[in-house]
């Protein structure tokens, strides 16, 4: 079975590049505190090294 990934939106996205929202977006955040489930594939992974600074992230 995967391994799934639980990411949580820690920082707003306010003044932050057009890239690193449209990340935020696509893993599926839109409010600050707001956690998603997804399962852990080098996509994912690349998407969360991508906004770092902004995402908590902890196995599911």
């Amino acid at each position: 079975m995967a391994k799934k990934l639980e990411i949580t939106l820690t920082r707003s996205v306010i003044g932050r590049s057009e890239v690193q929202k449209a990340t935020i977006q696509t893993l599926g955040l839109r409010k600050i505190n707001q956690s998603v489930v997804r399962e852990d594939t080098p996509a994912v992974r690349g998407m969360i090294d991508k906004v770092s600074h902004l995402v908590a992230v902890k196995e599911a």
